[in-house]
């Protein structure tokens, strides 16, 4: 009896590999398809590939070129007729000799392609292994590799938009912008402790000042940036809350012009949640409508649902809170729902809904006084809808961040930013302290450290493991 054939991808090293080795991944989406890709990167990666295609010759052949032929397995069987397209050192994706091989898209082809090319010496690829190579050859800085991910993730034109403007360059320009005018003064403070016993200053302290201010001029911007860049790149989970029969399905139905909730008159229907996405200025929202929030029920079923609905709450990045302007009382019932929603510590809009039908005076009047707060729509008749998207949108600020300015998506940038902006304000305080040079000195290397971070001008192998490992197979 035969033994069963060991996936090829558990035979992907745990640790112990060497940037020394060739690699090979799949590049393409898992599954059936027409075509399949695989990458092969490395010193060895065309002799390795001219043990399975005997076509041509791979290491002589111009780059950039595509050449037809069959790949054969090692014992020579047919696998497959192939395109390999050559790509020669450095001019490559990962400044390395690579072989991208075109395939039919089996994925038992795929696999015993993988198979050959690991017993001709080549190994599986870790987790962000070609990009990681790309940086570690000088192909782009550490920003860009990780806006490689961002843009493989990106799911809406911004947040592609966001990610290409990275991985070109354009936030590691304004970085090096930074580092480049404090690295000036940094070497004229470093001169000056040479100098120590002489008690000379070659560093200009009101020159140094100004241009603390106009670093953290530049800086504030990419700080208040990371709020929209992070609703940019991961989405803003919205939840529509409220007490039974407000609304809260036929809202979310309303929003996304389809019968994706149950909508009843009897309360307590929504039992579980119930969620869908909406793309609105590019913004990823995922909107869920959750079980009505009551109190005293005897269902366990719904009780368990106003748990979740409360867990969900919490978690959310933005909380609709409908009521039913039918059941408000005065204002101080109004206020009572405002105050309980509050409690969360999330932001919220309250949404009153039915708003087709009468309201006291005194009410009318006071919703009016508190037009930012408290939007009223029908959902059933779908009344002022765009009225309360544009509520949502200012609500998280979109749209504060001008069209063409760069923006921060990277929780990891965002840190090393507001390091760099402690250690600007620690250098102002020591300038009106008359602190010595030294003091300076090792203020300024603290900016220039946390600069550094961002493009990986400073880094260290566990920053690098934890930053590539988020990465897929063959990226």
């Amino acid at each position: 009896m035969q033994t069963p054939k060991k996936s090829v991808f558990a035979m992907r090293p745990e640790s112990n590999f060497s940037f020394q080795d060739t690699i090979v991944a799949p590049i393409s989406a898992a599954g059936v398809g027409a075509v399949a890709l695989l990458r092969v990167s490395g010193q060895q990666a065309f002799e390795i590939c001219n043990q399975l295609f005997k076509s041509k010759k791979l290491a002589d052949v111009p780059s950039h070129t595509v050449h037809f032929g069959i790949l054969r397995d090692m014992a020579g069987k047919p696998l497959d007729e192939v395109l390999i397209t050559v790509f020669k050192a450095p001019n490559s994706f990962t400044g390395e000799n690579v072989a991208e091989i075109a395939c039919h898209g089996s994925p038992f082809i795929v696999q015993e392609i993988l198979r050959n090319l690991v017993a001709a010496g080549a190994r599986m690829a870790q987790a962000g292994e070609f990009t990681r190579r790309a940086f570690l050859n000088g192909k782009f800085d550490l920003a860009q590799a990780e806006a490689v991910a961002d843009l493989i993730a990106a799911e809406t034109e911004a947040a592609r938009d966001a990610a290409l403007s990275q991985m070109r360059g354009g936030f590691s320009k304004e970085i090096q912008t930074l580092r480049e005018k404090l690295i000036h003064f940094a070497s004229l403070i470093e001169l000056e402790l040479d100098f120590g016993e002489e008690d000379v200053e070659f560093a200009d302290r009101q020159d140094l000042r100004d241009l603390i201010y106009e670093l953290r001029g530049l800086i504030t911007p990419l700080l208040t940036s990371f709020s929209y860049g992070n609703v940019l790149k991961n989405g803003v989970p919205t939840v529509i809350a409220g007490r039974p029969n407000a609304g809260k399905s036929t809202l979310l139905n309303a929003l996304l012009k389809e019968e994706k909730a149950i909508v009843s008159e009897i309360a307590g229907t929504t039992r579980d949640f119930i969620e869908d996405e909406l793309v609105m200025e590019g913004i990823v929202f995922r909107f869920i409508d959750t079980a009505g929030l009551r109190e005293g029920t005897t269902d366990r079923i719904e009780a368990i649902g106003i748990e979740r609905t409360k867990a969900k709450m919490q978690q959310a990045g933005l909380i609709l809170y409908m009521f039913d302007l039918q059941d408000i009382r005065d204002v101080e019932d109004y206020i009572s729902h405002r105050e309980y929603v509050q409690s969360f510590g999330v932001p919220f809009l309250m949404v009153g809904n039915k708003a087709d039908v009468y309201l006291p005076d005194e009410l009318k009047a006071y919703f009016d006084s508190v037009a930012e707060e408290v939007v009223l729509i029908s959902a059933k008749k779908q009344l002022h809808l765009e009225d309360l998207k544009n509520h949502i949108l200012r609500k998280l600020n979109i749209g504060e961040v001008r069209a063409g300015n760069t923006v921060v998506t990277n929780a990891r940038h965002h840190e090393a930013l507001v390091q760099t902006d402690a250690s600007l304000l620690a250098v102002l305080d020591g300038l009106d302290r008359r602190v010595t040079g030294d003091f300076l000195a090792m203020d300024i290397r603290h900016a220039l450290h946390a600069l550094g971070s961002i493009t990986g001008q400073i880094s260290h192998e566990d920053l690098l493991d934890n930053i590539f490992s988020k990465f897929c197979i063959g990226k």
